[in-house]
């Protein structure tokens, strides 16, 4: 593709971003983008800002030249304690319905986004998962936990309902209706062991390993055939909605668009001469 083609001008290295209200770290020579939500001394509770901060590093993911995959991570044994009591919540209590509108779209919109992005998303949770955490948690491609993972959709906790920002469209995905319906009536608190059972959590990793753990398992797939992946993830996403026979016309035109890839011509070329394949995303 030549320089001065206009869409490979819209590309562009993540590497270097230099967000307020997370951390950002990359790994596998960048090709691991690394969210750390860093408010340790309360959990990493989100603020406004920071649900828009979320949404748009999400939002400018499918332009990236160079990061593949990314790892979503809290600071100091703890995911994400949900929306801050403080700075979220208690205002939410003076606002308007127009304002709170705005407020449940925008956080719907970091959703939309997470699940929009053509990248990976490895949630790696220790400690409180909790409200808009657990949200985060679920909108992930993959989930990885310690044994001291803490996960609750606790809306009705606050007397709102379950129905938060795609919690009852996902979550029957994940885990089934009837064990979903239980954690979005209840609020309670599901630990590591059940949400690995239940199909919530991949695996259960130690405390000291996991985010070592998580950020080799993004490199694996940051390695791997990027565009592939990222069709994969969008045939995941979009067939939920669709027959069965739309869904394998659909899987037809996206494995057809793959097979046009130099991707698959590397990988070929390199199983004939049994060597490894080397994915370049192309």
């Amino acid at each position: 593709m030549s320089s001065l083609d206009p869409m490979s001008a819209m590309r562009h290295p993540m590497a270097p971003l230099t967000p307020t209200h997370f951390a950002w770290d990359t790994a596998h020579d960048g090709r691991v983008g690394i969210v750390t939500l860093n408010r340790p001394a309360r959990k990493n509770p989100l603020t406004f800002e920071a649900y828009a901060e979320l949404r748009d590093l999400f939002r400018a993911l499918p332009y990236a030249s160079d990061v593949r995959a990314i790892v979503l991570v809290g600071a100091e044994n703890n995911f994400c304690s949900g929306g801050d009591v403080f700075e979220i919540i208690e205002p939410l209590t003076r606002m308007s319905v127009p304002e709170l509108l705005a407020f449940t779209r925008m956080t719907g919109d970091l959703v939309k986004a997470m699940r929009g992005c053509p990248q990976p998303i490895i949630a790696a949770v220790d400690g409180v998962c909790a409200g808009a955490g657990a949200i985060l948690a679920m909108a992930s491609d993959m989930r990885i936990a310690t044994a001291h993972a803490r996960t609750a959709f606790l809306f009705t906790r606050v007397g709102l309902a379950g129905c938060d920002m795609g919690a009852c469209a996902l979550l029957p995905r994940l885990i089934g209706q009837g064990r979903a319906a239980e954690l979005l009536y209840t609020g309670r608190s599901m630990d590591a062991a059940e949400g690995e059972r239940w199909g919530f959590y991949n695996s259960i990793v130690e405390r000291d390993a996991l985010l070592a753990d998580a950020v080799r398992r993004a490199g694996e797939l940051a390695n791997g055939p990027s565009f592939a992946h990222g069709m994969t993830k969008t045939m995941l996403q979009q067939e939920w909605s669709v027959s069965v026979e739309q869904a394998i016309e659909m899987e037809a035109q996206a494995q057809a668009l793959c097979m046009g890839t130099r991707d698959f011509r590397r990988a070929f070329q390199a199983f004939a001469a049994k060597k490894p394949a080397v994915f370049e995303g192309d």
